[in-house]
């Protein structure tokens, strides 16, 4: 078989013992942050490459169907019979959990660049947000509204809707930058208003010809306690 090299062999084990260890393969998130890798382009660079010279398989270019074939060091993945029960089970979606997919990251504070999309999913029940179709997650970077409880590092769940009344907390583009913030039309400008009282409000004024658009209403936060 073709050669590794050793950050293709790298990649090939962390799969391999991920699998392994609970069951079900990794996302590109879980990867790149293993790896170090910022970029989620990146990571599937790399598995492209594994997939080429044959050491992996996958479905639909989605990372939960990862299938290793082989070690890096030639000898076939033995996937025991235990383990892949496991792994079916965990690509069947419950019919009371909603798996939400993780788009991007999102400023608390200055607008970041335009979100990126990813493949990690949050499992969040139905009986907390429902399930809505259109509803996705964003990962939170600022703190510019922790007063109203959102903080760095947490994901809101986002219901997209571009028409929603003044005062609602809202997922914003401001000319191709995504900011959270509360929403409130006012005359010939928008306000886009912080929850932190150190922090001042952005303001989209007509006169400015800036590109402004809602991309929906922030429905729920989610928080990692480690």
């Amino acid at each position: 078989m073709t050669k590794l090299t050793n950050r293709q062999a790298k990649v090939l084990e962390l799969i391999a013992e991920h699998i392994q260890k609970v069951g079900y393969p990794p996302t590109i998130r879980e990867l790149g942050d293993a790896l170090g890798i910022r970029s989620t382009n990146g990571v599937n660079d790399h598995l492209k490459a594994l997939e080429k010279k044959g050491y992996l398989s996958r479905e639909d270019a989605k990372s939960r169907t990862l299938r290793p074939l082989y070690w890096p060091n030639g000898e076939a993945f033995d996937l025991t019979p235990g383990v892949a029960a496991q792994t079916d089970a965990a690509m069947e979606p419950d019919s009371d959990v909603h798996q939400v997919p993780v788009v991007g990251r999102i400023a608390a504070g200055l607008p970041i660049s335009a979100i990126e999309q990813t493949e990690e999913v949050v499992a969040i029940g139905e009986g907390l947000l429902g399930r809505h179709p259109d509803l996705f997650a964003l990962r939170v970077k600022g703190e510019s509204m922790i007063e109203d409880g959102i903080f760095d590092g947490d994901y809101i769940f986002v219901r997209k809707q571009s028409d929603v009344r003044d005062g609602v907390i809202v997922a914003a583009m401001v000319d191709g930058e995504a900011t959270v913030k509360r929403l409130f039309r006012e005359k010939g400008q928008v306000r886009l208003q912080p929850a932190n009282a150190s922090m001042e409000p952005i303001y989209v004024r007509e006169e400015d010809g800036r590109e402004t658009s809602v991309l929906g209403a922030v429905v729920g936060v989610f928080r990692r306690l480690n």
